[in-house]
């Protein structure tokens, strides 16, 4: 239940002030390295530590270029402390489809400005773009119309992985 609070206030935030503050982020890294400790030991610490770490450096890309905040990085290493080593690729892979069918439905629901994404796309695929126009044209970084709410696809998979888990847990314990 602390997790899926957890989760919802950092969704919450983001979706109000588009900020993820480092006290529920960093402070949620903590605990759940804490947790592990307490009930697993220090293997289950260093697994945790090892998740969030991995976890980590999947939106580390994109934050270099500009297309993440360090909230969501901040967030996804407390998620993956919270999954752990194990679990981390398969709440990766739920994030990515998550967060792709939720990217869209704020285009198609014009809850995003398009053109960031075009410029994105261009910058990648189209020598013959010249990028400095095209990022002079956007819309400032700060307007609500240029960011994507990110916590809502990592609370998404992180709760389906633990689900996912706990689900599993259940099943072993009957013949």
């Amino acid at each position: 239940m602390v997790v899926v609070a957890w989760c919802a206030v950092l969704s919450w935030m983001d979706c109000t002030t588009r900020r993820l503050p480092n006290m529920l982020t960093l402070g949620g890294a903590v605990g759940a390295l804490l947790f592990r400790w307490v009930v697993g030991g220090g293997g289950a610490a260093v697994d945790g530590f090892a998740g969030g770490c991995l976890a980590g450096v999947f939106l580390l890309i994109p934050f270099l270029m500009r297309a993440a905040g360090g909230g969501d990085i901040k967030m996804l290493f407390a998620a993956g402390c919270l999954s752990g080593f194990h679990d981390v690729l398969a709440m990766l892979v739920i994030i990515s489809l998550v967060g792709g069918v939720y990217g869209i439905g704020m285009l198609l629901l014009n809850r995003v400005d398009p053109a960031r994404l075009k410029h994105f796309l261009r910058c990648m695929w189209d020598w013959r773009y010249d990028r400095r126009a095209g990022a002079q044209q956007l819309a400032p970084r700060e307007t609500e119309r240029a960011r994507v709410p990110f916590s809502i696809p990592i609370a998404i998979g992180l709760l389906m992985v633990l689900f996912g888990r706990w689900i599993a847990s259940a099943g072993a314990g009957t013949p």
